[in-house]
């Protein structure tokens, strides 16, 4: 019994999956430059769905 409680702990920790950061989106500013969204991705196993967290957006200027 402690095998199998021990196995389940196990999978149950290992569903979640963090990886990232990513670029997941690039936009026009509208004046001449970039807008650059990063975002970490997690991904659950046990409840098969991947979402965005910590979402960053960075300015770039184009000359």
């Amino acid at each position: 019994m402690k095998k199998f409680i021990t196995l389940a702990v196990c999978a149950l920790l290992s569903a979640c999956t963090n990886a990232g950061p990513f670029v997941t989106n690039v936009s026009s500013d509208g004046n001449n430059g970039l807008v650059i969204e990063k975002c970490q991705l997690h991904m659950n196993a046990f409840m098969g769905t991947v979402s965005n967290e910590n979402c960053t957006n960075t300015q770039i200027r184009l000359r």
